[in-house]
């Protein structure tokens, strides 16, 4: 049997994601965003030095070319886990590319600058400041002052061979001509990363396409540069819900680099789900990274950051993959019972669990099957004879939920004893 045959996949319908390599700096990169803007939630707790080099080194492991360490300006506490993240880093030879947030003030980029004479590697100084009418209203800002401010931080970092990316808060709500004013002239001055941003959970897919067009075709072209000299960052925020399908039309609109945090932590509603993220596009054939450990590293990012993990959140949460309906049950246990791991993880599942290392589960509840009883007995090592089917299918009927491992392993020894 041909697999392809199985499922009909509309997705595909007049759809061509390419992307010519010869108009980009790399390929399809992410930024890990968890570490700094991860926990400016509300209810993010800040982790230790040593679980904070953990989730750094699955961000190795799942492939992250680029992490944000922190934010230097927040005080000598946050300098000194970041100084030791970058020493980890070093240590055990890491692919992944150190950065840092910092204000768009000499005084926050001095301390990379002194890590990188110490530890002889880039820091990518994140340089931000707000472009938005709206924002600028409220600071009593003008366009001059911001344009100002940005020459004095961006020309510190490249006189001081500082890798900096420049970064527009709050792009998407910002007017088109000092969006192009501001990156024109930090590329003028050396800034070869620009960083377009949904500070504020505003933009849609469109929002998304329509921006990063205007980069490409207004900003960097009408600059006089290839677009392969400048690298072009995307980073959302979830306030509206759209936090990974913005990433995604990034993706498809040609940005370089995805921000994203673990579970969406983050200010407010939070950063767009970076793991959510990098599933689609491994689904659709944008990204090759072996995400076996993706599960591990948000349960630890869960258990480090205190950041809910509903039991329903997509892939990760512990509903994802479970059933106890009776129809979709069967269905699923068909397909095991082929010993076909691939029918069964996709028959009534739209994400293979198995590419995630993850698996399929069969639960018992009050709208369970005869089969679900049946394939959970002989999964634990239970004879299904007839009178203890006919006995747990009694007491699922009565249940108000799924019933867990060990309540049916409970309704067994009452059934024996």
């Amino acid at each position: 049997m041909d697999e392809r045959s199985l499922i009909y996949d509309w997705n595909t319908v007049d759809y061509d994601f390419a992307r010519n390599p010869a108009n980009h700096p790399h390929g399809v990169w992410f930024d890990d965003e968890t570490l700094r803007d991860g926990l400016q939630s509300p209810s993010a707790r800040n982790p230790t030095i040593e679980q904070k080099i953990e989730l750094l080194t699955f961000m190795e492991y799942l492939g992250m070319q680029k992490v944000d360490l922190g934010l230097p300006g927040a005080g000598p506490f946050h300098m000194e886990h970041i100084e030791a993240m970058v020493a980890h880093i070093i240590d055990q030879d890491f692919k992944i590319r150190p950065g840092a947030a910092v204000r768009t003030l000499m005084s926050d980029i001095e301390p990379l600058v002194e890590l990188q004479q110490k530890y002889g590697v880039p820091i990518q100084a994140s340089a931000f400041l707000g472009t938005s009418p709206i924002r600028q209203y409220t600071e009593g800002w003008t366009m001059e002052k911001l344009l100002t401010t940005m020459e004095k931080a961006v020309s510190y970092a490249v006189d001081n061979d500082v890798p900096v990316m420049f970064v527009t808060e709050d792009t998407t709500r910002s007017k088109p001509e000092d969006v192009k004013q501001i990156y024109l002239r930090a590329m003028e001055l050396g800034a070869r990363r620009l960083c377009v941003c949904d500070t504020c959970g505003h933009v849609t897919p469109n929002g998304v396409k329509q921006l990063l067009s205007f980069i490409d075709e207004e900003v960097i072209k009408d600059g006089g540069y290839k677009r392969s000299e400048i690298e072009v960052n995307w980073h959302g925020h979830q306030d509206r819900g759209l936090g990974v399908a913005n990433n995604i039309a990034a993706v498809e609109a040609g940005a370089d680099v995805i921000h994203g945090t673990a579970l969406g932590v983050g200010e407010r509603a939070g950063n767009a789900p970076l793991d959510q993220t990098l599933v689609n596009l491994k689904l659709m054939g944008a990204i090759d990274n072996d995400l076996t450990k993706l599960d591990a590293y948000v349960k630890k990012a869960h258990e480090y950051i205190e950041v809910p993990l509903p039991r329903n959140y997509p892939v990760f949460g512990v509903d994802a993959f479970e059933t106890g309906t009776g129809v979709h049950a069967s269905a699923v246990i068909k397909a095991m019972r082929k010993g076909d791991d691939w029918l069964a993880d996709r028959v009534y599942s739209g994400v293979p669990a198995g590419d995630f290392g993850l698996k399929q589960v069969i639960r018992i509840g009050h709208m369970a099957g005869r089969s679900n009883i049946i394939w959970w007995l002989e999964q634990n090592g239970h004879e299904a004879s007839d009178d203890l089917v006919a006995h747990l299918f009694e007491v699922a009927k009565s249940q108000r939920r799924n019933m867990t491992d060990e309540e049916v392993h409970a309704a067994v020894v009452d059934f024996q004893s």
